[in-house]
């Protein structure tokens, strides 16, 4: 195969060799997947009836690599993560087992009726679990363990999303004392967010990031995974961007999680205390999220995510009912027309 039949692709022919010798074989092809929402091109590797998905993105040390750090911590923890094949660490370029293309999304979209998808949602639950109950407290020195969010991570995150969605997508102004009450609340609800046990967590866990393959689900995108609340996976699943999961399957699907997990088994849990942690995550990782659909378009010009701006923008109001405290917030988003705006047809 010569490097001129791979020009679309974006491979060079060092990247080339570079899998030829990983796979034992020249006579290979080569298809770019779908980029996700980060800088990370991933390839679908094809030799006869065999397939792996190429990895890459810029140089690493594989003993601090994230990605293989937490893929071994999870591995040995019984999660069903892709298998490595191959690892160029001087070239940016792992060699994945290749999952397929059936995320739970799809699983839950192909039909209009959610029951459908309940075997694999109980499946992901159950994945998420090893990684909260078990990989928490695996002794081993993966990144997931030495990194976590804490209230300066949490503030990152809120600040990210008040200079890319508030100031950026919808203008609006802010002056001194405007800044310092949305400050006093973000800081208020992170502290509180900080102050909970923490467990592992994915940080990304969502109908995208969960693949299908042979019945099974498999745990993709998890190099980010660190220490946090437990309900921070637990938003993300059940109030994720990309499908629109009821209030009452969400509730069914808490449930199964509490039943199993070691959460609901401390002698001190309160499931209303619970509750109440769950839609503060929720305010804050939703918002979080609406922060990044903003900067893909203000930083790459990518309006893939601005339709799921809206909808998660009405789980952070919703949540807010909550919390009059941080009405400074809802104030923010109402005054702006942010719930009202059609973000796809912004130029």
């Amino acid at each position: 195969m010569t490097n001129d039949s791979l020009h679309p692709s974006g491979l060079d022919s060092s990247v080339i060799q570079w899998v030829a010798k990983s796979i034992q074989s020249s006579d290979f092809n080569v298809i770019q997947l779908a980029g996700d929402a980060s800088a990370r091109r991933y390839y679908r590797i094809i030799e006869n009836d065999t397939t792996w998905v190429l990895m890459h993105w810029e140089p690493f040390h594989e003993t601090e690599y994230p990605f293989i750090s937490v893929q071994r911590h999870f591995k040995e923890c019984g999660v069903q993560v892709p298998e490595i094949k191959a690892i160029g660490a001087k070239e940016g370029l792992l060699l994945l087992e290749d999952l397929g293309d059936l995320t739970v999304e799809r699983k839950y979209w192909e039909n209009s009726n959610p029951e459908t998808s309940r075997h694999f949602y109980e499946a992901t639950i159950d994945e998420i679990l090893k990684i909260h109950d078990k990989a928490t407290y695996f002794k081993t020195n993966s990144t997931a363990l030495t990194t976590k969010f804490d209230t300066a991570k949490f503030m990152w995150e809120m600040n990210y999303a008040k200079e890319h969605l508030l100031q950026g997508l919808l203008k609006v102004q802010f002056d001194e004392k405007l800044t310092k009450e949305l400050d006093q609340a973000f800081l208020s609800f992170c502290s509180l967010l900080d102050n909970e046990p923490k467990v592992i967590c994915h940080r990304d866990y969502h109908s995208r990031n969960v693949m299908i393959k042979r019945d099974k689900v498999f745990v993709i995108d998890f190099q980010d995974a660190r220490l946090g609340p437990v309900q921070y996976d637990l938003v993300s699943l059940f109030k994720d961007s990309y499908v629109d999961i009821p209030d009452s399957y969400a509730d069914q699907l808490m449930n199964y999680y509490l039943d199993q997990s070691l959460t609901k088994k401390n002698k001190n849990f309160s499931r209303e205390n619970f509750n109440t942690v769950y839609e503060i995550q929720s305010l804050q990782r939703c918002f979080k999220a609406c922060g990044s659909f903003a900067s893909f378009m203000s930083m790459r010009k990518d309006k893939r995510y601005l339709k799921y701006l809206a909808p998660t923008l009405r789980r952070v109001m919703k949540s807010l009912l909550n919390f009059p405290e941080y009405k400074i917030l809802q104030s923010i988003l109402i005054d702006s027309g942010a719930l009202e705006k059609n973000y796809e047809s912004m130029p």
